[in-house]
């Protein structure tokens, strides 16, 4: 991996200004960027408001916002955008390992429906999924994530926070794993799917849902389970410490 030439970057453009009746700076960063077909997005940021969303477009767009007490402070969680035209990496990284709430982000990142997102990783903060078609593997450590309209082979895993999937399906040779220590686990489907495997456990909590499931919940963990159809794709659930709820509209 490289770092993006003149050519690669559509547009870059960067400005710090101080934020009116607030002690902060404000840096803003946006870049337009080429990518194959099929290729490949990974994120990691530290404390961050990631919004990515799957559409019908060519390149990548990337935009960065950046807060922090001063200017100075800028340089402890420096915003780089890697890429070969095939993969991209966007880092909002503290240094030294840094854990400032101070030290905020926004990101979001426009890319073609048919890039996949193999590692997004934020440590504090809130993720937003839109229109994800492909692939995604999103873990956010001290969070909530929220996905609208999401299909194929995702992993979701939240630490401290909880999952709210809206309108997602279950589609041929995809699967959808979603994980959560301590907070909710929320799944509205767009319609009840024709196949599938569905798997839920909570340790700590109750299950809900409106496609009957066979439960196991008299003593210890709470678990339940459905086969539906030939049983693939597979949507499993599962939660340390809070409830799950299934929803599912009807075809």
């Amino acid at each position: 991996m490289r770092r993006l030439t003149a050519a690669a970057a559509l547009l870059l453009a960067t400005t710090w200004t101080p934020a009116f009746g607030a002690a902060d700076v404000v840096d803003r960063t946006a870049r337009a960027v080429a990518i194959a077909s099929g290729g490949e997005i990974r994120v990691d940021a530290t404390i961050a408001d990631l919004t990515v969303t799957a559409a019908d477009r060519a390149d990548v767009q990337i935009d960065v916002e950046r807060r922090a007490p001063a200017h100075a402070d800028l340089e402890k969680f420096p915003v780089t955008i890697d890429g070969d035209g095939r993969t991209v990496h966007v880092s909002v990284i503290q240094q030294d390992e840094g854990r400032d709430a101070r030290l905020k982000s926004t990101i979001a990142i426009a890319a073609p429906a048919s890039v996949v997102f193999p590692s997004v990783r934020v440590f504090e903060g809130r993720v937003h999924l839109a229109n994800i078609r492909s692939a995604a593997d999103v873990d956010v450590r001290r969070g909530q994530i929220d996905a609208t309209r999401v299909s194929g082979r995702v992993r979701l895993e939240s630490g401290i926070g909880g999952i709210d999937v809206r309108d997602g399906a279950l589609t041929p040779a995809g699967m959808m794993r979603l994980r959560v220590f301590n907070g909710p686990l929320r799944v509205r489907l767009g319609e009840r799917p024709a196949n599938a495997r569905i798997l839920a456990v909570t340790l700590n909590g109750g299950i809900t849902s409106d496609i009957p499931l066979t439960m196991r919940d008299k003593f210890g963990p709470r678990f339940g389970e459905a086969t539906i159809g030939s049983g693939d794709p597979v949507l499993s659930m599962d939660v340390v410490k809070g409830d799950i709820s299934l929803s599912a509209g009807t075809k």
